[in-house]
């Protein structure tokens, strides 16, 4: 879901730029020293999963992870994500510099939402958990999916299919990672409680 180089508006990007760093303002206020090690972990996690490409038809699709950061670190997903998409396009050339705000937020954002609206859900006993952490997972890949069309549609009127089909082919990846998220999830309550309750 890297949106490249040279395909935004200079509005989407000065916006994205805008609202990505106001989001890493915020993930820097609320992280604890305690939890540095906890949230380099998982963009390590977020930036090789996200370079683990699997052929679909005439393209390919990646785990994208979000919202398993989302559950584990609310705000925090804000630079962890943007530092794992800043190796990406420094390294590999996925995505790029001058995107680097649009796809930060597009993917940090809706895992934000995700860690208020499930939070509730991940924190209690049983089932409740894993209905939560799936939900969450699932939902952070949708949001980062309508967001990134958002971003493309606003741009020119011709993506607007690109959007459309782009938004489409990330259904199987909602239900995979809702997945993922719902079982590192239910193991990590029964090893390591702890990280759940320090977000």
């Amino acid at each position: 879901m890297h949106i490249s180089e040279g395909v935004l508006s200079p509005a989407i990007l000065g916006a994205g730029a805008v609202l990505a760093a106001l989001g890493i303002t915020m993930g820097l206020r609320k992280l604890d020293y305690d939890r540095l090690m906890t949230v380099a972990i998982l963009a390590a996690a977020f930036f090789v999963g996200s370079l683990v490409h699997v052929p679909i038809g005439p393209s390919s699709a990646h785990l994208i992870l979000n919202g398993l950061l989302g559950a584990l670190l609310g705000w925090a997903s804000f630079p962890a994500i943007f530092v794992a998409l800043m190796l990406h396009g420094v390294l590999f050339q996925y995505g790029g510099i001058t995107v680097l705000g649009v796809n930060t937020f597009n993917m940090a954002f809706p895992a934000v939402l995700g860690f208020y609206i499930f939070r509730p859900l991940i924190l209690s006993p049983g089932r409740a958990r894993l209905v939560g952490a799936f939900c969450c997972g699932a939902l952070a890949v949708a949001g980062a999916g309508f967001l990134t069309a958002l971003s493309l549609a606003w741009t020119d009127e011709g993506f607007l299919r690109a959007a459309q089909l782009l938004f489409l082919a990330h259904i199987p990846i909602m239900i995979v990672e809702g997945m993922i998220t719902a079982l590192v999830i239910s193991f990590l309550s029964k090893v390591r409680p702890e990280i759940l309750s320090l977000s």
